[in-house]
């Protein structure tokens, strides 16, 4: 194997300013989540030209094939690259910047499409090395509810042939360009959507006893429902309720009818994640209600949590060690945010990991910010690990 891991990273090195130009022209033509088609049709050409077999419109745009190994029948890894971007003005200052104004790719799916182009250009290459085979996955539409990975999963793309573990990468600004992070079990939280509607009485705001103000009720319910986390929420469950958007269409002098509260729900445990749900209805309508408004809570249930196998977790970690060196690999912590890769964590073994993108002496601009750049220098390491990881666990 150490041959093949020399072989990779010479390959890897090889196809680096291919994959960049790759990567600069999804970021210049970004697309939002289900509307990937010229995302869809770019990946479509590469992998015709390469000669590379695959079905298009999976769930709308998305995309997926199989590179079978020349050494016979084994174990089918699963590769996934989500495809979407985000309705963001783009103030990165690169100087490919995005055409498509108002969309930008600031979560770095640019980056996840590339690289996986350029493992799929390796191992193809190598399959008279491995059996089994590489199943690679195009996913639309990450960044928007239901999901493009539940669709997928309906549509079989884990069936046909049946996937044995599913990898996914995703880019990370907090980490040195071309490290990985890696956390077994329990690694992103779940996501819920909250809606709240609160109608009371407008009126003048000079005469605020004639009137049953949303604005004042709308604000008590955010506060009580920060008490969930701090006086219901286990301790041992790490938990948060944010409200994003705070609608009340007033003016200055004038108390409006009603408010609209938007906001979101993470954690990591399913039973206490229903009592969430519980609880902020009951809470925002017992406030409301006490103060003579009517209360309307809707809760959007979003993805769950993303579990890591961590058998499949640990031996990747060590493949990491061997493909690059020990100080490289890294220990991930908890994180709140979401990803609806958990969906393929769900019915299969898998693994969602990290690689490192940040600049040495730039600021860092996190994800999902206008200003988010990556450092490209971390694309090979990226197809490079991508490669290492599907060789080594058909081999194992």
């Amino acid at each position: 194997m150490a041959d093949i891991k020399e072989l990779i990273k010479k390959k890897s090195s090889e196809i680096f300013d291919e994959i960049v130009t790759i990567r600069r022209m999804f970021h210049q033509n970004p697309e939002l989540s289900t509307q990937e088609f010229a995302t869809a049709e770019i990946i479509h050409n590469i992998l015709f030209d390469l000669g590379i077999e695959h079905q298009t419109g999976i769930a709308g745009t998305g995309i997926v094939g199989v590179i079978y190994g020349e050494k016979g029948s084994g174990k089918i890894i699963g590769l996934r690259a989500d495809m979407d971007a985000l309705p963001i003005l783009e103030a990165s200052g690169v100087g490919f910047t995005s055409l498509n104004k108002g969309v930008m790719h600031a979560c770095g799916h640019d980056m996840h499409m590339a690289s996986l182009i350029g493992c799929v250009k390796i191992l193809n290459e190598l399959k008279e090395h491995f059996s089994g085979g590489i199943k690679f996955i195009f996913q639309p539409s990450e960044e928007k509810y239901p999901g493009g990975a539940i669709q997928m999963i309906k549509e079989g793309v884990l069936q046909n042939p049946k996937v044995d573990s599913m990898l996914g990468m995703h880019v990370m600004p907090e980490l040195p360009m071309g490290v990985v992070g890696l956390k077994p079990e329990k690694y992103m939280a779940s996501t819920d959507e909250i809606y709240i509607t609160i109608s009371g009485r407008g009126g003048h705001a000079a005469n605020p006893h004639q009137n049953i103000d949303p604005i004042v009720i709308g604000s008590q319910v955010v506060i009580a429902l920060q008490q969930i986390v701090s006086r219901y929420a286990p301790p041992s469950i790490p938990t948060v309720i944010s409200f994003g958007r705070f609608e009340g269409l007033g003016r200055t002098n004038i108390i409006p009818d009603e408010v609209k509260l938007e906001g979101t729900i993470r954690t990591f445990d399913e039973k206490w994640r229903k009592k969430t749900h519980q609880l902020i209805e009951e809470i925002a309508c017992g406030t409301a209600t006490s103060f003579g408004a009517k209360c309307l809570v809707f809760i959007d249930k979003g993805y769950p949590f993303i579990y890591n196998n961590p058998e499949l977790t640990e031996r990747l970690k060590q493949s990491a060690i061997c493909f690059l060196n020990e100080s490289e690999v890294v220990d991930l912590d908890l994180r709140m945010t979401a990803e609806d890769f958990s969906y393929f964590a769900k019915e299969v073994p898998s693994c969602f990991y990290r690689i490192g993108v940040a600049f040495d002496k730039e600021e860092i601009f996190n994800l999902h910010s206008s200003k988010f750049k990556l450092n490209e220098k971390s694309i090979a390491n990226a197809i490079g690990l991508m490669s290492w990881f599907a060789y080594s666990e058909l081999m194992r």
